[in-house]
């Protein structure tokens, strides 16, 4: 079946973008904002400074790594149908772990979000069939900072049977984090080789690693989960302003990350987060609807597929903060660039503007527009059935097909038919409707599924249990 892909990079391209991270790494460096894993990578065969906290890996660690790392893994939900997998060739889209500002679809106002904006928004992504993993959305403020991560744990494994994640706080939070997905697991030894949950580590771009995001990481090692990095460098800021240059740096920040999880402890599944962006050069703030997102996706897509990875991108995103014409052509103009580049997670979904805050209508969007690229990615089949020549040989000259048991055989596989957040009325029909725009069709069918859906019902005893890991880790981080 003839399937769109596009490629960047040439193979000469991706070569001078690997070698050149290699001199950054050996010859530069990274500083590593951690003294036990500092000691490590120095048991491990780095050239570490302590004293500039600064950590140089030569080719052979690297390589080593690469070598090491696993390349494949799936994660799993609450139900057991329910998962998410990386490296088979399939894409997923996360809906976004949380978000400081939440825009309220009822009254038009942004605000801080609460508990409840958060339950609402994992019931919606439990509905929606393109949302592979769900996030929380909003990083509530009705609930304690340390325990924050805990508490929405608990609410998405009781809320969605999908995989899911939210941002940790501390190491000694996501402690309580691994112990609730061990218990919708069975218990450790399952989680482990049925894992539920990545650590997400984010490199501070130029070239460091955080303190605490690796604090977490050794947490979730422990428990043996996957590890996704994704550093976020911007083009003329915390960049260079050239993009290869800026791809290299992105590329030795991941590699960074690589040599430290491998390091630590050999064979961890990994997800090569590739998500640069550029610093707008009038405001000086980070752009997510540039064109050049959607190139450097692209190009970093095709890296991660040169180290054998899966592939994690920040597509569908846009400055604009309504849904108008500019968020649909930043949108779709990136997402359609990721998918058929051949990445594996795209995200992350109901951001509505550049990190401005989180909307369940522009998750909505997201998904049905996550369905619209499936549809462009899957192609189409050609043989001597779809040609169809003895089809338009008995309908003839004048004649129509609509009625035609080939048609009834192929239409539902060969045509994309959207949902009702689309319009394809005659202009009288959509008039008679309201004149509504997409926007405010995705408010009414958010309204429709949080009033109809309800998720898989818990278990008593695994709600029991959650409860209980909640109130000790509260009476730890909090009390």
């Amino acid at each position: 079946m003839p399937r769109p892909h596009i490629d960047l990079l040439s193979h000469d391209d991706i070569q001078s973008i690997h070698e050149t991270s290699l001199r950054i790494l050996s010859k530069v460096g990274v500083i590593v904002h951690h003294a036990g894993v500092l000691a490590r990578l120095a048991e491990g065969g780095a050239k570490v400074d302590f004293t500039q906290k600064l950590a140089r890996f030569d080719e052979g660690m690297v390589q080593s790594a690469l070598l090491q790392a696993s390349k494949q893994y799936v994660l799993y939900g609450r139900h057991p149908d329910k998962v998410a997998r990386f490296g088979y060739g399939e894409m997923n889209l996360i809906s976004t772990p949380g978000q400081f500002a939440w825009f309220d679809h009822r009254t038009g106002e942004r605000r801080d979000p609460t508990l409840a904006d958060t339950q609402e928004a994992i019931r919606l992504a439990d509905a929606l069939s393109n949302v592979t993993v769900v996030g929380a959305m909003g990083v509530p403020v009705d609930v304690p900072d340390p325990i924050r991560d805990v508490v929405l744990t608990a609410e998405l494994i009781k809320g969605t049977g999908k995989p899911t994640r939210c941002w940790p706080v501390s190491r000694r939070s996501s402690h309580y984090v691994l112990e609730m997905y061990a218990a919708a697991a069975g218990g450790v030894e399952t989680l482990r080789k049925h894992p539920m949950v990545e650590s997400f580590l984010e490199p501070i771009s130029p070239l460091q690693l955080p303190e605490t995001g690796l604090d977490v990481m050794l947490e979730f090692l422990e428990y043996g989960q996957p590890i996704s990095f994704g550093p976020m460098s911007m083009a003329t800021g915390t960049g260079p302003a050239t993009l290869a240059g800026t791809l290299a740096q992105e590329n030795a920040e991941i590699l960074a990350g690589l040599v430290v999880v491998q390091t630590c402890n050999p064979g961890t599944p990994i997800m090569y987060g590739g998500i640069p962006h550029i610093m707008d050069p009038r405001t000086s703030i980070c752009s997510f609807g540039s064109p050049e997102q959607g190139l450097m996706a692209v190009a970093m897509s095709q890296m991660a597929r040169f180290y054998g990875f899966p592939a994690y991108i920040n597509v569908n995103l846009t400055d604009a903060k309504a849904l108008d014409v500019q968020a649909g052509m930043e949108k779709m103009g990136s997402f359609m660039l990721g998918a058929l580049a051949g990445a594996d997670l795209l995200g992350h979904a109901g951001i509505l503007g550049t990190d401005h805050g989180a909307s369940l209508p522009w998750l909505v969007v997201d998904d049905e527009a996550m369905e619209f690229v499936k549809r462009i990615f899957r192609g189409f089949t050609v043989d001597g059935e779809t040609l169809a020549f003895p089809v338009v040989a008995e309908v003839g000259p004048g004649g129509n097909y609509l009625t035609h048991e080939h048609t009834l055989a192929h239409f539902r596989q060969e045509l994309w038919v959207p949902r009702k957040i689309w319009t394809r009325d005659t202009y009288d029909v959509w008039t008679s409707k309201g004149k509504q725009f997409m926007g405010e069709r995705a408010q009414e069918r958010v309204e429709q599924i949080l009033s109809t859906h309800q998720p898989e019902p818990l278990d008593p005893a695994l709600s029991r249990e959650l409860d209980r890991i909640l109130e000790c880790a509260r009476q730890e981080l909090v009390d």
